[in-house]
Formats: C-alpha cells, structure tokens, sequence
C-alpha cells in the first residue's frame, strides 16, 4: 500500500510528506528578529510553551552549551524564582495559545526579561507593543511542521540574550543540515518499502498503542514520535526513558497477558552514557516473552544534534505513513480545534 503514490497523495492531500522531507532546511535558514536586545544579569531562563513549541527548547537543552540553569514550563503557571534576573522566553506558533498567554502576564507581573518566539497572534502584536525581542516563525503549512525552525529561534533567542554564541551552534546545525539532506532521502515515498525504514516502521506499528523508549540523550525525539503518532497519524502513544523506566515501568511487563496489544519502539544511540546502552540489551534479554518485540532503531549521526534531528526527521515521515496505513489525513487536528473552541465557551 506505501508504494502506490497515488493512495498516498490522495490520503495525504496537503503534502505533509513533501513538507516534512524538507524540514532539514530550516537549520539553515535566516530568523527574523526585531525588538530590543538590552538584556542584563540573567540568572536563569524559563522558557514557557506547549506541544511542539516546547519540543523545540527541549532539542536544544540536549546539546546546546546553555550558561545557566533552563527550565521548561508546559503550564499555565511560571515558577515562583521568576524576577528581574530571569529571562522568560515564550513560544506558540499560533501566537494565542492560553497557557503561553498566562505566563507572559506573569512574567510581566515579575519584571522577568522577556523575548517571544511566534507566528503571529496576541503573542506577536504584544510584543511589537512593548518592544520585547521577537523571533518570527517563517509560515509552514501546520504547526508542528516547524519544529526545526522553532528550535533555532531558540538558539537565536538565548545567543541575543548573550547566553549562547553563535560561532558554537551554527556551525552545529549546518553539519546537521547536510547530514539530513542526504540522510533523510530513503524514507521518501518513492522508495519502495524494501528500502525505506520509515514504511517498514509504520506497517509494524498500524492499529496499535505505540510505546517508545530511549535514553536522556534522544528523549526529545523520542518525545517528538509520541506527538506525530497522536497528532499526524491520530493513534495513541506513550513515551518514557531510560534509566527511570528501569526503575518503575520495566515491571509492569512482566504480567499477563504475554500478547499485549502494544508497538514497542526503542530509539539507540551510540552517544548514550555506556550503562544506558547496557540497560537496553539487558531489558531485551530479561522480558524477551513478556511484550512485543521492539523495533530497534540505531539513530544515525556523529553529533547529538545530528542524532536528535535525524530520529525527529524519522518519526515525522513515520507517522505520517502510519496515518496513510490508517485511511487518515496527517495534517487536520479537528478535535484539538474542539477541544479550544469548547474551552472559550
């Protein structure tokens, strides 16, 4: 089925396919960025986003050499350390997303030094108000599809603010870029199946509740697989990493039923600390019987950015081969646009 082109095009009418096989070059690609950059003394940097936009942080924490400490706030809520000394970044594509809206009130409320990362919206007319720094999102066809361009705003954002240099990343996301580039050309829809590791996932993980597992190194990809299978291919997935599951979730695989309705996926790297690695291969041995067999994925690339991109480049092509599977659109959210509109009733 993933080799007829035709079904594919059909089921995937606004070309999420085409739009996420190029991704790679938002790596490369200039930001827009306007407003003042007169900060001072920052202690700590809260960066205040959901979904996709806080993915986007999360890549760069994994890697980037960030001075100082970097929280990550998926809430309506800032912390209660936020001050004059705390820059709060916040990001929504959409520029009106409530629990971001929240906690640039509250950082306001505090004197924080705020920068904004957005598309547009209430986010992006607030700060061209105040004269906040702003980092513009080039348009995508959706939001999620602009995760790699979110993720260097990130960089600009916290190299603007003196926390990062330039001459340490750029060169980073360049190599990861052409890394990509070619990379990422065999899990494109006119390879066939027999070749294309992305096909071959998403026939193993179609009509099941899909579970991924990786270190602390490939979390954020491994994160990234969670919400393209829940957002492009509209199936359920949970995500968790190593060592902590060794500690909790290992156990509750040992029980019956033996054939448990799961798709397990496990993301390796080569880059994990040595005890993650074993722990992997020793998880195998000791359940082996007791779940699904994994799916094994040994993510490509000799950097970690190059790692984390390339296992988030895979996870996007995946889903959306598993939504084709699944006779769904990857790229339509309707029951999230539900959800919003429910909640301003």
């Amino acid at each position: 089925m993933l080799d007829d082109l035709k079904l594919i095009h059909e089921r995937d009418a606004q070309d999420a396919l085409g739009v996420a096989s190029t991704q790679w070059q938002q790596l490369v690609q200039d930001c827009t960025v306007s407003g003042s950059q007169n900060f001072n003394r920052i202690q700590n940097v809260v960066y205040a986003a959901m979904g996709g936009s806080a993915l986007a942080a999360a890549l760069v924490k994994d890697w980037a050499d960030v001075r100082v400490p970097l929280e990550i706030v998926r809430d309506y809520n800032l912390p209660k350390y936020v001050s004059e000394d705390t820059l709060v970044i916040v990001s929504s594509y959409s520029g009106n997303t409530e629990e971001t809206l929240s906690a640039l009130a509250q950082a306001q409320e505090c004197n924080a030094q705020i920068a904004v990362i957005t598309a547009g919206g209430t986010l992006q007319h607030i700060a061209e108000e105040k004269g906040y720094l702003l980092v513009e999102l080039p348009e995508t066809h959706f939001a999620r599809s602009g995760t790699f361009a979110n993720a260097k705003a990130v960089l600009e954002v916290l190299a603007c603010a003196g926390i990062l240099n330039r001459d340490d990343f750029v060169p980073q996301l360049t190599a990861a870029a052409n890394f990509l580039e070619t990379a990422s050309n065999s899990w494109l829809p006119n390879v066939a199946t027999a070749h294309n590791l992305a096909k071959q996932i998403a026939q193993e993980l179609i009509g099941k509740s899909v579970v991924i597992y990786s270190g602390p190194r490939l979390y954020p990809a491994a994160y990234k697989w969670k919400l393209d299978c829940n957002e492009n291919a509209k199936q359920i997935a949970w995500v968790n990493q190593l060592p902590e599951f060794s500690h909790n979730e290992y156990t509750g695989w040992t029980k019956q039923p033996t054939d448990k309705p799961y798709g397990v996926v496990e993301l390796r790297s080569s880059l994990e600390h040595p005890q993650i690695q074993k722990r992997f291969a020793v998880t195998g041995r000791l359940l082996s019987g007791m779940r699904p067999e994994p799916i094994s994925v040994e993510v490509e690339g000799e950097s970690v950015p190059e790692q984390l991109f390339w296992g988030v480049m895979l996870g996007d092509m995946m889903s959306i081969y598993l939504a084709v599977l699944g006779g769904t659109n990857p790229t339509p959210l309707e029951f999230v646009d539900k959800l919003k509109q429910a909640l301003t009733e």
